[in-house]
């Protein structure tokens, strides 16, 4: 059986998912079968394995660190959130329902034998288990059903590495209090501490590092400076989500709409990374200016989400930018909206799209989740500059779309098990654009396509060739690795964890 050892965080965004991808990385490195799982994840953000089934996004990105495919196994449990108090269970990769946060609580016990199934099952086959937690251990509210940080970690005998951020401030007061608000049984699982995202000279950290050993009776096994990791990011916390270049040093502007229930916003991380691009996130229609580009990503609920594009006036803006001339797209649930109607089949509830593509939209219960791999077809207006393109990406959604009969699709796929058989994707009218794949943009010609034409419409030339997806991943791997290497103890980990070196 596989030894363990799990991350915790003081707070979510504190750093948890990619110090999981850089052991994962490391272990591979060092010559173990190494995997990554994570009970339970709440994320809107989520990938599909090759076998068609879902899990969350940083489980297939750990996966990806340690070398493997994606499996279920990794992430049993993928909760997606689509009100204030609710959630959709994707379990063992496949919808089975809707659920309140107190409905979700008292299905938790029972839940667990799914866990650890998927648990064993995994380790079975690996020598090290990566565990990820959830949040923080110390919401003790929700302690007496955990499944996700310490009712995980004793369930599993994992012991335990406790990580907290710096860069939000107060890093010692989370530590402490995180310590000192378990369990004495479960502050004796916790056998480190970790600092990160720090900047600055440590040596002024230094009185701050002690101290907090003594009053935890914890060693600090590491303080991991603030770098940036061009690596996909599944929290709402995101940086990418914030403003991160300015408009006027770009040569290209491309807005994002920001949806209350923006979902798998790592379809746009490629695009974000080009030089010369801001690519900026925008929550009302003064902030999308003079953008080259406007998106409507994916949506976890996109009825909903359409209601509030309407309230906020991104209706009428989104149809005079198509009207000027300039590309829209729409990904997924952005896809449907721009369509003429979306009905719920189930509900009977029914909404007006924005009308720019003769689109019609109908919501069954059964969700579709698909690897899939194509190439673009359109043949005029502004996206036909992209025929011709490979895409590989992948499908997460509930509805289905009909296109008019003269209606140009987008591109041509296939699933990947089956090459043989190819289907429509998306429609395209004039500068508007839709399609169900997500990672579009992985391929780094279609990205490169799509900057060249953007810049050729203002009679410029877009200079860069870009780097693939898997170039920019594997950067970011092997900084992750050097910088664990380099500021983490390596030695007192594999101690910990009882593995001989």
């Amino acid at each position: 059986m596989a030894k363990a050892i799990m991350i915790q965080g003081t707070c979510s965004n504190a750093g948890k998912s990619l110090f999981a991808a850089a052991l994962c990385r490391v272990f591979r490195e060092d010559g173990y079968r190494v995997a990554p799982f994570k009970s339970q994840n709440m994320a809107l953000n989520s990938a599909v394995t090759p076998d068609g089934l879902e899990i969350g996004r940083a489980q297939a990105m750990q996966a990806e660190a340690a070398g493997i495919a994606p499996d279920v196994r990794m992430n049993p449990i993928l909760l997606k959130p689509n009100s204030d108090t609710g959630s959709q269970l994707v379990l063992c990769g496949k919808p089975v329902g809707d659920y309140s946060a107190v409905e979700y609580q008292k299905k938790k016990k029972e839940l667990l034998s799914e866990v650890l199934k998927a648990y064993h099952s995994l380790a079975a086959e690996q020598d090290i288990i990566v565990i990820e937690g959830a949040g923080s251990p110390a919401e003790i509210n929700l302690r007496a059903d955990d499944i996700v940080n310490m009712g995980l970690a004793e369930a599993v005998d994992a012991p335990v590495i406790l990580i907290g951020d710096i860069d939000r401030g107060g890093v010692f007061a989370a530590l402490y209090g995180t310590v000192k608000l378990l369990a004495e049984t479960e502050q004796a699982r916790i056998k480190g501490l970790v600092i990160n995202k720090f900047r600055g000279d440590i040596k002024i950290l230094e009185p701050g590092l002690r101290q907090i050993e003594a009053l935890t009776e914890k060693p600090v096994l590491g303080v991991l400076p603030y770098r940036h990791f061009d690596l996909e990011d599944e929290d709402s916390l995101s940086e990418r989500l914030r403003k991160t270049k300015a408009e006027a040093e770009a040569l290209l502007r491309i807005a994002v709409i920001r949806l209350p229930r923006l979902s798998n916003f790592t379809d746009f991380d490629p695009l974000q990374a080009a030089p010369d691009v801001a690519l900026n996130y925008v929550n009302s229609p003064a902030e999308i200016g003079a953008a080259d580009l406007l998106i409507l990503p994916g949506s976890k609920s996109t009825l909903e989400d359409l209601a509030w594009l309407k309230a906020q006036g991104f209706d009428t803006y989104i149809r005079d930018f198509a009207a000027s001339g300039r590309p829209v797209l729409g990904i997924c649930g952005g896809y449907q909206m721009l369509g003429e109607t979306l009905r719920d089949k189930e509900s009977g509830v029914e909404a007006a799209g924005l009308g720019l593509l003769p689109v019609d939209t109908v919501f069954y219960a059964a969700k579709q989740t698909v690897c899939a791999s194509g190439t673009i077809t359109a043949s005029s207006g502004f996206w036909a500059a992209l025929s011709g393109q490979k895409t590989e990406g992948y499908e997460i959604h509930m509805g289905q779309s009909r296109i008019g009969k003269e209606a140009d699709c987008f591109q041509r796929l296939s699933a990947r098990e089956d090459s043989e058989r190819q289907r429509a994707d998306g429609c395209t009218t004039g500068a508007v654009c839709g399609s169900y794949l997500h990672g579009l943009f992985d391929e780094v010609g279609v990205t490169e396509a799509l900057l060249k034409a953007l810049a050729a419409r203002k009679g410029l030339s877009y200079p860069h060739r870009l780097k693939s997806r898997r170039e920019r991943q594997e950067a970011g791997f092997r900084l992750l690795s050097q910088t664990l290497r380099e500021h983490f103890d390596l030695r007192e980990l594999y101690r910990i964890m009882g593995v001989e070196r």
